[in-house]
């Protein structure tokens, strides 16, 4: 199944009811984080089958202020033939038509990503003032749309995080309706910017709103904050997740971002992912990672599978 043919999230009334009863016990999530983390990963062709994988589910992402044309063009068609040749045929994926998720850029570039991917990869483009947030509300709806016409398919919103640290949560489902209705067709990925909210708790309240409010995806982080994505917080959404699913029957994707720059690390979230969820949400419309340099340290690792030996990271193409 693809994004563009999943069950959209409808939203929903905002329910405070649901909210007061959330508690998290950070210890237990900590512990559980920590278990993940210290178990045995999947090794050799299990490991290398899971790394093909993971480069299904990046949004691989340039996000700098330096970003030009040129950088944006070779983003995207790393992102359309993410390993090389000689790789691809020693892993047998020559019939594959292996690519990345999707790629993510501001809005200034979308035009010269389609240039290059012409349909081929939905574009993401961050919004709403990413990464603070703080422009204002007439300025982050029109971004969403002329966005939206320019060609992107995904937007990634970023919420406002003094809604979630005043316990507004009224406001902050008013945004993200509008955000929900300004993206039209496109899917909504909701930024919460988790290192800036303070509390486990008010990851899982913000998750809730976001979804009651009609996201699609909830995400981690802008990758610009002082702590991005991590695995308590992982655990926090994703459960989240899989309750508002129990509830509505509506299946909420979930994306870490900032900080994923490892293969080790990209298991490690497919690992939280396969047990909290299943295996179903493992696939590119209900899991992303936002991530620049994960594809590549993934291509060393799948070059030591097949080889025997580690090249250079400057070995492999990078925008």
């Amino acid at each position: 199944m693809t994004i563009d043919h999943f069950k959209r999230n409808e939203a929903m009334p905002l329910d405070l009811g649901w909210l007061n009863h959330i508690h998290v016990n950070k210890a237990a999530a900590d512990r559980r984080a920590q278990s993940l983390a210290n178990r045995r990963t999947v090794k050799k062709e299990y490991q290398a089958a899971w790394l093909v994988k993971a480069i299904e589910l990046i949004d691989l992402t340039t996000l700098a202020g330096d970003d030009t044309p040129g950088r944006v063009e070779r983003l995207c068609m790393k992102a359309m033939r993410p390993l090389r040749s000689d790789l691809v045929e020693a892993l047998g994926l020559q019939d594959r038509n292996l690519m990345t998720g999707a790629v993510c850029v501001y809005h200034e570039m979308i035009q010269h990503a389609d240039k290059v991917l012409k349909g081929r990869l939905p574009i993401a483009a961050v919004s709403t003032g990413f990464p603070a947030g703080l422009t204002s509300m007439e300025t982050k709806v029109r971004e969403i749309e002329l966005s939206v016409a320019a060609g992107a398919k995904e937007i990634d919103i970023v919420i406002t995080r003094q809604h979630v640290l005043t316990g507004n949560w009224q406001a902050l489902y008013d945004e993200m309706l509008a955000y929900r209705k300004a993206c039209g067709e496109a899917h909504v990925k909701a930024i919460l910017a988790t290192g800036d909210l303070v509390t486990l708790e008010n990851v899982a309240k913000a998750s809730w709103v976001c979804m009651m409010a009609g996201a699609d995806f909830i995400k981690t982080s802008t990758g610009k904050e002082g702590v991005n994505a991590t695995i308590p917080v992982s655990l926090v959404m994703v459960r989240a997740i899989r309750e508002y699913h129990e509830r509505t029957g509506f299946q909420i994707g979930y994306k870490p971002a900032g900080g994923v720059g490892t293969a080790k690390a990209a298991l490690q979230y497919m690992t939280v992912m396969k047990e909290e969820l299943g295996n179903e949400w493992l696939e590119p419309h209900l899991f992303r990672i936002g991530a620049s340099s994960l594809l590549t340290d993934i291509e060393r690792q799948l070059e030591h599978y097949v080889t025997g030996n580690y090249s250079a990271a400057h070995r492999h193409a990078q925008p």
